[in-house]
């Protein structure tokens, strides 16, 4: 993979969602630093080889801490960092909530589609860097798939039209068809909560919501600096 064009290349994502054991923030403030530490200099030595976001959720849901976004095109990078952070101090504490793995890949509906000032190709990643991130797993009815084309062509119209409507909010899907539970994994980078609530509030309205089967649990995110994150964790 690594030696396809760029245009070309497909990467593999990872929506890893955390939950912080209570139990740490018992340990001695200093075994945590430490422990914190070694953490975060694991997560910046994965840096070469996938793209890496970190999120906070503290405060937002009772089952999650915060959220790793990675990407990358080797599917071998997730469980190896894996490994190695279950081998760390932290590992022990640490519980993976929540996980969903997708995949780049051209549209078959909106191929030509992009938000103005949005780059890229729908193979690649490249976050607009918003302050705020919602992701979801998706998965559609039996019955959409078995529609021709001819009729979910000007339904996922509607639904981009809609869309457009809202610039500052921008999407990013990826495809889990066969990899995971969910069909699809959707992340919205957006710079107002309150614009992406009205999103999917007229959403709701589109032709296409009947043959929407799951669109949950829904996470609500706020980008953040690994290191101020294990620090809001007691780190």
């Amino acid at each position: 993979m690594a030696d396809q064009p760029q245009e070309q290349r497909r990467y593999y994502l990872k929506y890893d969602f955390y939950k912080l054991d209570p139990a740490w923030r018992r340990l001695p403030q200093e075994e945590r630093r430490a422990a914190a530490q070694e953490f975060l200099t694991l997560v910046e030595s994965f840096s070469d080889s996938m793209m890496i976001r970190s999120y906070t959720c503290l405060g937002l849901r009772a089952d999650v801490d915060f959220l790793l976004w990675k990407v990358s095109d080797r599917l071998e990078a997730f469980p190896e960092m894996a490994a190695r952070t279950n081998l760390s101090a932290m590992g022990p504490y640490l519980t993976l909530a929540h996980s969903f793995l997708s995949m780049t890949r051209r549209s078959i509906y909106v191929d030509n589609h992009r938000h103005e000032g949005q780059e890229g190709t729908r193979t690649t990643v490249r976050p607009a860097g918003s302050k705020y991130f919602f992701v979801y797993p998706f998965v559609k009815t039996h019955e959409w798939y078995q529609l021709p084309m001819s009729e979910r062509q000007p339904m996922m119209d509607e639904h981009i039209a809609i869309g457009h409507k809202y610039p500052n909010v921008r999407i990013n899907t990826s495809y889990s068809y066969g990899l995971d539970d969910q069909e699809f994994v959707v992340a919205f980078e957006a710079t107002d909560p309150a614009e992406f609530l009205d999103l999917v509030m007229a959403l709701r309205e589109a032709k296409q919501r009947p043959y929407t089967e799951r669109d949950t649990p829904i996470f609500t995110c706020i980008a953040q600096g690994l290191k101020e994150i294990l620090e809001s964790l007691g780190g």
